[in-house]
């Protein structure tokens, strides 16, 4: 029987996976004709590995006067989650979907704008096995024609990925990649130029005249050749001003970013932006897309000024649309027959108004908005473009093909082991088999060994950031060694540490604060982490802390069975997730790990013991180990292991040893928190 990772899902396999679904939902005979062609477009395609999704959207999406699909934070997924059935699809289907959806949208007679809010790079083997990072995964993602898109901070970090942005994939987009803030030296001139378009002002295709920036939030961790202007400083350039009182008319602002759409969001620059814009331009609509704290939210600043963000990792895609934009060149359609309208209203429910933050109690300007958060899989594509439509073009096919064919010279398929659960970050309490830093603990006890020390009792302290996504259970690759653990910290110690002492540190280490970076002028991704939540929010696959999912209206049937996944709250309520879906349990977890390893078999306290360390908490240790009263400096810590075998090495170490049961046929879950 061939593994799940080298099999194809064809549609030979149709008839078993209905009756799976059948039975998961209780009944012999759900699916008729509509969702038998639903399924069978589902598993047509997607990457060999991928499983498919069983739960189709909830009700159809409402179409308006100007429409947006919005994509953010990708950091290289195009391959998709490849086993999580709810973001199957990979970046071929969403082009076959785009394609779909700029049709229909022609059809209907209105506008369907693409937008796309930063952050390619660094997250999954696709963009990081390659040098320069993003080498492969920028031209597959760069086809799709976007008619807007944004710089994100990931962009920034490397010079080389930077030089990358500005000289190749700035040119694929031309004016339509907008870095308000953002410009980078011009090695030939030595001057600093912008890395894409200030602004876009441009018609769309049905006569609305837009006025579109791009804008990042105020990142500091940037290398040397590039600088982002601040937020405050930017409204107050004149050229921006200009920009804003522009010669031509202006019927809707665009302001997209890599930047959270909430203005209470510390690192948020939205608001200045807003304030900027609705004290020059008071009755013109501003619509934001936002990015970079990875989950789906929908902001409301007045009543003709809405935000939305649209999650991370190829899991969500975002839908807006709007209707009561007055223009007198819009020569489309504002009311549409036979698909749903838009109704809702803008109407602040904040009790309090932010300094310098207008508020609205109630709603008079005519607009209508709708907003959805769509599921990443090809049930969900097939279900919004219509079932009696074939789904798959020769652009979108030739994509996955190229997904395929990439993974496979990059040797992302490698197989290390089989993991026999799913360990995630936030769904289990710590200490729990389900748990990934519990893993980490045994693993790092397993494999953290310096030979010729090994007989001599060692702690192991690492920050959980280490970690940066879940592991579900099935295969794990190449791939999943990049997604889980990306981040090159070299393992160090102190030698001959009394217990006594060393003992205390990981208590103290978890009664502070986060550990976070400071970041130098050039680095690589691999020096960086992501607990800073003012550079880079923490990185969880926690589906929006405190949201819940409070019922929405089922289509055809009442007895369908819900997994686990995004259960949204935002300011237009808990309607907003397209699939509906259980809540994942979100369980608080330490700041720092510790193993114990080596220590005396009668359960006897060692006198002393080797303290390891990742390299990266290593001043954090240190300050530690002052406040318990010792004089230990940096003079005297070494390297327990080679500086190469870092936090990205020791997970596929671990596989190869205690992971084999079951290889290579490794049975894969389905998904994170079931």
């Amino acid at each position: 029987m061939p593994s799940r990772v080298e099999m194809h899902w064809t549609l030979s396999h149709l008839p078993a996976i209905v009756a799976a679904v059948g039975a998961a939902l209780g009944c012999d005979n759900c699916y008729g004709p509509q969702e038998d062609v639903l399924l069978a477009r589902n598993v047509r395609r997607m990457q060999p590995e991928s499983l498919p999704a069983v739960t189709q959207p909830r009700a159809p999406l409402e179409w308006g006067q100007i429409n947006f699909l919005h994509t953010t934070d990708t950091h290289g997924w195009l391959e998709g989650h490849l086993k999580e059935q709810n973001y199957g699809a990979d970046w071929g289907d969403f082009v076959s979907f785009n394609k779909l959806m700029k049709e229909k949208a022609r059809s209907l007679e209105v506008d369907l704008l693409l937008i796309d809010t930063g952050d390619l790079h660094d997250g999954a083997g696709l963009a990081d096995a390659t040098s320069p990072n993003g080498n492969a995964s920028n031209i597959i993602f760069e086809n799709l024609d976007y008619d807007l898109l944004a710089i994100g901070n990931h962009e920034l970090y490397v010079s080389e990925i930077a030089y990358e942005t500005f000289y190749q994939f700035s040119t694929v987009y031309g004016d339509r990649y907008l870095t308000s803030n953002v410009e980078i030296i011009n090695p030939v001139t030595n001057q600093f130029e912008y890395i894409g378009s200030k602004y876009r002002y441009f018609t769309t295709h049905y006569g609305l005249r837009i006025m579109a920036f791009g804008v990042l939030f105020d990142f500091t961790g940037n290398s040397n050749v590039s600088r982002v202007t601040k937020a405050a400083d930017l409204v107050k350039q004149q050229w921006f001003r200009d920009a804003v009182n522009y010669t031509k008319p202006i019927d809707l602002f665009l302001v997209i970013g890599h930047n959270p759409v909430r203005p209470s969001v510390k690192s948020s620059t939205f608001g200045i932006l807003y304030n900027t814009i609705r004290g020059l331009r008071p009755d013109i609509p501003i619509q934001a897309f936002g990015g970079h704290t990875h989950i789906r939210d929908f902001y409301v600043h007045d009543d003709k000024t809405t935000g939305l963000e649209s999650g991370r990792y190829c899991e969500t895609l975002g839908w807006l649309s709007m209707s009561g934009i007055k223009s007198p060149t819009f020569r489309g359609k504002q009311t549409l027959s036979g698909v749903p309208n838009p109704t809702r209203k803008a109407v602040p429910i904040r009790t309090g108004t932010p300094t310098g933050l207008a508020s609205t109690p109630t709603s008079s300007s005519g607009l209508a908005y709708a907003r959805r958060y769509l599921d990443w899989n090809r049930l969900t594509f097939a279900y919004h473009t219509a079932p009696n439509r074939h789904f798959d073009f020769g652009g979108g096919l030739s994509v996955t093909n190229d997904i395929t064919e990439a993974r496979k010279e990059l040797g992302l398929q490698k197989l290390f082991g089989c993991a026999p659960l799913t360990y995630c970050q936030f769904c289990q309490p710590f200490g729990a088999p389900g748990n990934i830093y519990t893993l980490v603990e045994t693993a790092f006890a397993t494999v953290i060994v310096n030979e010729s020390r090994r007989d001599i009792p060692r702690l192991i302290i690492s920050n959980i950031g280490t970690i940066r996504f879940d592991l579900p259970k099935g295969p794990f690759t190449l791939d999943d060694s990049y997604i889980v653990s990306p981040f090159p910290d070299a393992f160090q110690f102190i030698p001959n540490v009394p217990y006594s002492i060393a003992k205390q540190v990981l208590g103290i280490l978890n009664a502070g604060p986060v550990q976070k970076r400071e970041f130098s002028q050039e680095f690589g991704f691999g020096q960086m982490t992501f607990q800073d939540s003012c550079i880079d929010p923490p990185i969880s696959h926690n589906h929006a802390t405190g949201r819940h999912y409070a019922g929405g209206r089922l289509l055809r049937r009442q007895n369908i069975q819900l997994f686990p996944g995004y259960t949204t709250t935002d300011d237009f309520g808990t309607d907003g997730d397209d699939t509906p879906h259980t809540k994942i349990p979100n369980y608080i977890q330490p700041n720092d790990i510790q193993a114990n390893a080596s220590f005396p078999t009668d359960g006897s306290d060692p006198e002393t013991v080797d303290f390891v360390f990742v390299d990266f908490i290593a001043d954090y240790v240190l300050g530690a180990l002052k406040s318990i009263g010792t004089n230990y400096a940096m003079g005297d810590v070494l390297y327990y292991l080679p500086k190469n075998f870092t936090t990205n090495s020791y997970l596929p170490v671990y596989a190869k040893i205690a992971w084999q049961e079951n290889m290579p046929n490794c049975p894969v879950g389905i998904g994170i928190g079931s």
